[in-house]
């Protein structure tokens, strides 16, 4: 796996950071698109199963193709407003979109590449980026005499992402960027997209159906189900409900802000502090004081109702019963752990035998090994 890159301190290289509100309605053949949300700085999520229109939205968006009526509009500028009469041409819009695969141009090198993006930029107000700046943001300083055919799906990713960078946008789709990479590959871009996340000061919409990634990098989720918007918030509150994920139910659960607290590295463990309480999981490659995002799904707890002893979980938080959600034979049971909401899911019997109900007081255990090191995310300033 490619080492994560290093993270000096946060600093933006753009000043597109508006909020950017759409409102779309398409009918696709027998498939009827009706949406609207909004986004603030950061990223946001298009998250649902295949076929819920997540794609279609993206098009749309980038100018790929016309609703029958919709709005949108970043900041107090509207590109598009059927009902006023206002279609601000795509190429004057400043959007741009990083596809599943990379799209490079094959007979340029990765210096040319970028460079085609700086074109499009020449005639859009407003400063210029950098490509030193996006180079280094990237790490594709040691690509740039290389073309696109000597490279890995993630190094062409990283190029295809620079180059929408250097044309200036203010607003970046990113239509599962990662579908088309392995594992591996995966791991190696997913810190740079944090960067980028952090730093470059461009509102994302970023589509993706894989829980783990959303919860990752997402500061809000929009989900989608059937070409309506099902659900919209907080990525800690949409992703601990599993009545909206109900392709991914067993993924459901808790987003944790966390800071590394310390190193163990006889044990390969890691200590975090947060305000649900003290974590030991696996090895982080993070040095202390580093701020963190730790997913903790609601199938990797348990719940006891007297402090547990003689056991090898590493991880016991007390906390209070919050709330019960009983959906088919599971329940999802909600625990305060000092301000902070955790998920478990428990079987209906197993709440009847602990007499599971709001305001006990519980705690919830957790496995170290439950944790997934290359799940750990770095966490956003405004997160």
């Amino acid at each position: 796996m490619a080492r994560a890159p290093r993270r000096p301190p946060a600093r933006r290289v753009s000043v597109a950071a508006d909020g950017v509100a759409v409102s779309l309605a398409r009918r696709l053949g027998a498939f009827s698109l009706d949406v609207a949300f909004t986004t603030g700085p950061g990223l946001t999520a298009l998250f649902g199963r295949s076929g819920s229109g997540k794609t279609s939205v993206i098009g749309l968006m980038a100018g790929l193709g016309r609703p029958d009526r919709g709005r949108i509009a970043i900041g107090d500028e509207v590109l598009l407003d059927t009902a006023r009469g206002i279609d601000v041409p795509v190429h004057r819009r400043r959007i741009a979109t990083v596809f599943q695969e990379a799209r490079l141009l094959p007979h340029l090198t990765v210096r040319g590449n970028l460079g085609y993006g700086r074109f499009f930029a020449r005639r859009r107000p407003g400063p210029a980026v950098s490509t030193g700046t996006v180079v280094e943001m990237l790490g594709i300083g040691h690509l740039l005499e290389r073309r696109p055919a000597g490279l890995s799906g993630g190094e062409r990713q990283r190029v295809a992402i620079g180059r929408a960078l250097l044309a200036k946008p203010r607003l970046l789709l990113m239509d599962e960027p990662l579908a088309a990479l392995d594992e591996a590959r995966k791991a190696e871009i997913l810190p740079y997209i944090e960067r980028l996340r952090d730093e470059a000061g461009v509102p994302i919409v970023y589509v993706s159906h894989a829980v783990a990634e959303v919860a990752r990098l997402a500061g809000t989720v929009v989900v989608l189900e059937e070409g309506r918007v099902a659900a919209a918030g907080p990525a800690g509150l949409i992703l601990r409900r599993a009545d909206l994920l109900p392709a991914h139910a067993g993924e459901a659960g808790a987003l944790l802000d966390m800071v590394v607290a310390a190193q163990d590295p006889a044990g390969g463990l890691t200590h975090l502090s947060g305000a649900a309480g003290p974590l030991v999981v696996p090895h982080l490659a993070r040095p202390p004081g580093a701020r963190v995002r730790v997913r903790v799904p609601a199938r990797d707890v348990l719940v006891a109702t007297q402090a547990p002893a003689g056991l090898s979980a590493r991880n016991v938080l007390p906390g209070r019963i919050a709330a019960l959600d009983a959906r088919g034979p599971a329940v999802m049971v909600e625990i305060d752990c000092n301000g902070v909401t955790l998920a478990a899911r428990l079987t209906g019997a197993s709440v009847l035998a602990l007499g599971l109900a709001p305001g006990l007081p519980v705690f919830a255990v957790i496995k170290s090994v439950a944790f997934d090191p290359t799940e750990v995310g770095s966490r956003a300033v405004e997160i």
